[in-house]
């Protein structure tokens, strides 16, 4: 769907208001990844945005490397997906190796695409995504980028107000400082967030801190090692190394007293490069970043006063050993936009801002706490993460446990708060709070499409069975998109609009029948055969997505 429709199809209802409307524009502080993204989907959503951001174009080092095939589809979201494919990498797995590089295990990508329709570990250049991100953002009439421009303060109003919030801004070019007003602030200012300052947020530290040192080198002619993630085992000095693009490298290593010292020599730091580099000469090495960075794992405690919240690393610190850090955010922007959108176009209370912080810091938190357990598994030098790390790669290597924990998703469901609830659904399938796959699909003209692309921005009923008038009144209420899923040559459901499952895997997602998508993707009613109806569902989630009135007449 072009974004012109999906501008028109986001479009308020009169049936749906039970508050006025906010016509003034958000405000997004730092236009990285996560605040471009967040700005388009509300401006897909017809909500005007104003992005703030202190550099004058994308800031051109190397730092997130890493996307998962579900994070792809919020990319897909706002209509960037295939240039980012054509610019990143699909990585063909990840491989384990000792201290003197001997392979202990190699757990390669065999499938092209993922659950979600793209490939499971895509390794970038941070820099192209944000000029990609930019360009597409120069594309919307309705948000704006204001760079080498700098927040200054935040004035955010008495608790409960729903009163805009003023910033004080001061472009650095002209010197010039002006206050405006927003009728929320979305703060994706990063680890030292003056909106977390602002609403009196602290991090809550999960972890402890770890000095490494990163390397990014450009290199015209291909290094003579494996293309997939390397994981160097070494309780002394334990390092990642992973391709990132056709002639980009990234490592990472503990900082011991040789790593510290390569920090001030370029030659010290190729001789720690050299297990990788073989005989390519050093002249061809360009190291394009060497610095010492701190792996944080920490959560804000709360990441919302009112309309102003908190997103990515302002929220949450991720270390780096599940690749899920920016991510991630981009998850907190798909979850936030489309809730705030409909409470500015007052079709929703503000209580469905509450699901913001009730969804996302659960899933943040789980996340961090991941990546500092896997972290500990791969690098502790204690004797018993030693013995342990030895055995479980041994019985993995002879079982394939430890190949499919190691190249599955780390993303879990979604819990907390009357949107994401836990299901008594048995097996596996559509239940609350999970993401809805996204298989190979024929769209109504019999032509191959991504599934998302069919359902719009807005939410989506998948039925493999006719739908109930329940379900019909339900899906005329919200509004969501009807869509029929049929089986390959089958007539399937007349009711919505028809969409073939060429693979059989949503049909099997489905169990014979129905689940009510969020635009987010996220499930958030499921039914299973006729022993019950979406509908029945509704009185637990209903009311926050719209007045009583919405509902009347929907049994």
């Amino acid at each position: 769907m072009s974004p012109a429709a999906e501008r028109k199809s986001a479009a308020p209802s009169a049936a749906h208001q039970d508050v006025a409307p906010d016509r003034r524009p958000v405000a997004v502080i730092g236009a990285g990844p996560v605040g471009l993204t967040a700005a388009l989907l509300l401006a897909q959503n017809d909500v005007p945005c104003e992005v703030f951001e202190r550099h004058p174009a994308p800031y051109p080092l190397p730092r997130a490397v890493h996307m998962d095939d579900e994070v792809m589809r919020i990319l897909q979201a706002v209509h960037v997906a295939d240039e980012f494919a054509a610019r990143s990498r699909p990585t063909l797995g990840m491989q384990l190796v000792d201290s003197r590089h001997r392979l202990l295990a190699r757990f390669p990508r065999e499938e092209a695409l993922g659950t979600h329709g793209f490939p499971q570990a895509n390794m970038f250049d941070q820099p192209e995504l944000e000029a990609i991100l930019r360009n597409r953002l120069a594309q919307e009439p309705r948000a704006h980028l204001h760079g080498s421009t700098e927040v200054l303060g935040l004035t955010l109003p008495h608790p409960g107000t729903h009163t805009p919030a003023r910033l004080r801004v001061k472009d650095l070019h002209s010197g010039t400082e002006r206050t405006l007003s927003a009728s929320a602030v979305l703060g994706c200012d990063g680890a030292a967030s003056l909106t977390r300052q602002a609403i009196g947020s602290r991090h809550q530290v999960l972890g402890r801190p770890q000095d490494w040192l990163v390397v990014d080198v450009r290199c015209p002619v291909p290094l003579p090692a494996w293309d997939g993630v390397h994981q160097v085992c070494d309780p002394a000095r334990p390092a990642t190394y992973m391709r990132i693009a056709d002639d980009r490298y990234r490592w990472e290593f503990r900082l011991d007293d040789e790593a510290a010292a390569a920090v001030n020599g370029r030659s010290r730091v190729l001789r720690l490069l050299a297990p990788w580099t073989g005989d390519v000469p050093d002249q061809q090495l360009d190291v394009v970043r060497m610095a010492r960075y701190t792996f944080r794992a920490q959560v804000a405690d709360h990441w919302r006063q009112d309309r102003v919240f908190l997103l990515g690393d302002a929220a949450h610190l991720t270390p780096p050993f599940i690749g899920q850090g920016l991510g991630a955010g981009l998850r907190d922007a798909h979850n936030l936009a489309w809730k705030l959108a409909r409470v500015l176009h007052g079709q929703s209370s503000e209580e469905l801002l509450d699901t913001y912080e009730s969804e996302r810091r659960p899933h943040a938190t789980h996340l961090v706490r991941t990546a500092v357990r896997i972290g500990h598994a791969m690098t502790s030098a204690h004797p018993a993460a030693n013995a342990t790390r030895r055995a479980a790669i041994a019985v993995g290597r002879h079982t394939g446990l430890l190949s499919r924990a190691a190249l599955s998703t780390v993303s879990p469901p979604l819990h907390g708060g009357p949107l994401a609830r836990r299901s008594h659904l048995p097996g596996r399938g559509a239940r609350p709070g999970r993401q809805c796959p996204q298989p190979p699909v024929l769209g109504p003209d019999g032509r191959p499409a991504r599934l998302d692309d069919l359902l719009g921005s807005g939410f989506a009923l998948l039925t493999s069975q006719p739908a109930t008038a329940a379900e019909q009144r339900l899906a005329q209420a919200l509004p969501a998109r009807l869509i029929s899923v049929l089986a390959p040559g089958g007539d399937g459901p007349g009711t919505g609009d028809p969409v073939t499952d060429t693979t059989g895997t949503l049909r099997a997602w489905l169990h014979g029948g129905s689940a009510l998508l969020r635009p987010d993707r996220v499930v958030l009613a499921a039914a299973r055969g006729s022993r019950d109806t979406l509908a029945d569902s509704a009185l637990s989630w209903a009311r926050v997505l719209a007045p009583p009135a919405t509902w009347s007449g929907l049994r």
